[in-house]
């Protein structure tokens, strides 16, 4: 049997009437949708589910461990302080902070009891912190101390909003400290939860100076689980039917995920804990990205899984402690936010005896993947981001919406169980997004004769830097608070490390003199640290436009040397 044949056939095995991931059509908000239809109602049925796994490491962070058990105890406890502290279901609270288990704890604890997480772009500056609360109107906001600094100039305009501090060096007075949440005890009640409830807010670029939340539903958020276990019970028959699993040989190792990307993000969030700490398994976070430190913890923890954007994989390959660090625990090697190269599918395969690439594609849009693609599928077809995942429909649109023949590029169009509600306050741009329940997703596709989809284009104004997007008019939003620009025009400038980097071309006023630098000071008060172009050209003449004033980005792009950037 051919090995698209046998794939096919054992995907139709797992999802039909009798499959552990069957797929039914249920009607979501008036759209006829595709739904897995065994998979649990809530993200806190998920949570619940784990207490089997008390005695296991769940939270490794630097020398800290908590276990399963212990990670309980304290969910019970921060619930029951929100509870306290007039909390209630489809309230919110935020999160803002680096990679702490704190992160896990609070967020867990939030969604037990009903609420919605704000998750904070921990590269925010001040004022797009300011926007996002005003924007998502959270009750708490738990942070550490290095957000509490950003927020510093706009403390009185929270009003009634509680602060919660973790990790800071110092008590901070209108701030509760963090251990004060664990000083509760007693049980949570039983909280009634739809699985159309919002789970979590996650905030995108925005294509108008302000990025969006999204709505991430517990349906949502527990189907892109149910996506991440259909592709492991997927890869796990097809090993049996080739003899590669002994079923009389040692269990297999308990999960291990090295958290390389931050929390506020589907891709670690949704994908990456979500998937381990369903299966019992350990997260181990990082400070920061550093691959020396990464290759270390995996020795050290036995790491199973790495998934971080396509550079990260690429930095532990390359890293001279590498032929000398014990990586034989891994079992996978890839990433999301972008899609790895085919060099890198083939360095993966080839550098790591024990593990196999894998990516995914997906977005915010859709609470995690859309696609997904491991082993030898990657390697035979390496430029592909793979299948959709079974509770979606799919369809390649022209320009005007008509399907286009199998094999032609058009724009991906994807609807079912994980797209989100919405945006929140942006009716407009929900509208706009999603139509007829079908997500536009904003990049060009083309599907090839086994269902395998590749992303060959993007038609949204927006740069993607290792793994983030970025939107150019909110960088040019930004660039047009300079009394001295009178043109600008943002677009991505290919990188070998990061995929993109932000470029801008700017004519200035008549009269007026700036330099690069004191264009990125200034950007720096308004938007996060990768918004800020990398390159910046300053133009005589006014800049390019089509008929109908359109800046010609990328002829314009072409026409300006690295070599003359500032």
């Amino acid at each position: 049997m051919g090995l698209y044949k046998e794939y096919k056939e054992v995907w139709e095995t797992h999802t039909g009437a009798d499959g552990d991931f069957a797929i039914a059509i249920q009607d979501i908000r008036g759209i006829p949708t595709r739904v897995y239809a065994k998979a649990p109602a809530t993200v806190r049925d998920i949570w619940l589910s784990t207490t089997q796994f008390a005695e296991r490491d769940y939270l490794v962070y630097e020398g800290e461990r908590i276990t399963y058990a212990q990670a309980h105890d304290r969910v019970r406890s921060i619930g029951l302080w929100l509870l306290a502290h007039n909390v209630k279901p489809g309230d919110r609270v935020a999160i803002a902070m680096r990679n702490y288990p704190e992160w896990m704890l609070g967020y867990w604890a939030t969604l037990s009891i009903g609420a919605t997480v704000v998750g904070m772009n921990a590269w925010w500056t001040g004022p797009e912190m300011q926007y996002a609360i005003q924007d998502s109107t959270p009750k708490v906001i738990i942070l550490d101390h290095e957000r509490m600094d950003r927020l510093s100039d706009y403390i009185a305009d929270l009003n009634d909003t509680a602060l919660v501090g973790v990790r800071f060096p110092a008590p901070v007075e209108g701030v509760t400290a963090w251990s004060t949440l664990l000083e509760q005890s007693g049980e949570l009640p039983e909280i009634d939860i739809a699985p159309d409830d919002d789970a979590c807010i996650f905030y995108t670029s925005g294509t108008t100076g302000h990025p969006k939340g999204a709505e991430l539903t517990h349906r949502g958020c527990v189907s892109n689980l149910w996506s991440m276990m259909f592709n492991g019970a997927i890869s796990a028959t097809l090993a049996q039917r080739k003899g590669l699993v002994d079923p009389d040989g040692p269990p297999p190792p308990i999960p291990a995920s090295l958290i390389t990307t931050p929390l506020f993000h589907v891709t670690a969030n949704n994908c990456a804990a979500y998937a381990t700490t369903a299966g019992g398994g350990k997260l181990v976070l990082m400070y920061k990205w550093d691959a020396g430190e990464a290759l270390r913890l995996i020795e050290q923890e036995k790491v199973t899984a790495m998934s971080g954007v396509p550079v990260m994989a690429r930095e532990v390959i390359a890293h001279p402690d590498f032929s000398s660090t014990d990586t034989s625990s891994l079992q996978t090697l890839g990433g999301g936010g972008a899609q790895l190269q085919p060099d890198l599918v083939d360095k993966i395969d080839q550098s790591v005896a024990t593990a196999r690439p894998n990516t995914g594609y997906g977005m915010t849009e859709t609470c995690g993947i859309i696609t997904s693609i491991a082993g030898d599928f990657f390697v035979d077809k390496p430029a592909s981001c793979g299948p959709a995942m079974p509770c979606y429909e799919t369809k390649i649109v022209n320009a005007e919406g008509q399907s286009v023949p199998r094999g032609q590029p058009g724009e991906l169009l994807v609807r079912g169980a994980q797209v989100i509600k919405g945006y929140i306050n942006r009716p407009e741009a929900t509208a706009d997004s999603i139509r007829d329940g079908w997500l536009h997703t904003g990049d060009v596709a083309t599907m090839d004769e086994d269902g395998f989809l590749y992303i060959v284009d993007r038609i949204k104004d927006m740069v993607l830097r290792g793994g983030e997007n970025i939107y150019c008019a909110e960088v040019e939003s930004a660039l047009f608070q300079h009394q001295a620009i009178a043109e600008c025009s943002v677009f991505g400038i290919p990188d070998d490390r990061l995929g993109e980097e932000v470029g801008v071309a700017i004519h200035l006023n008549s009269g007026q003199s700036v330099s690069a630098d004191e264009v990125r000071t200034h950007l720096r008060a308004l938007i996060a640290a990768p918004k800020i172009p990398r390159y910046i050209w300053f133009t005589d003449d006014p800049l390019p436009r089509n008929a109908s004033g359109k800046f010609l980005k990328r002829a314009l792009r072409d026409s300006l040397p690295l070599s003359d950037a500032g």
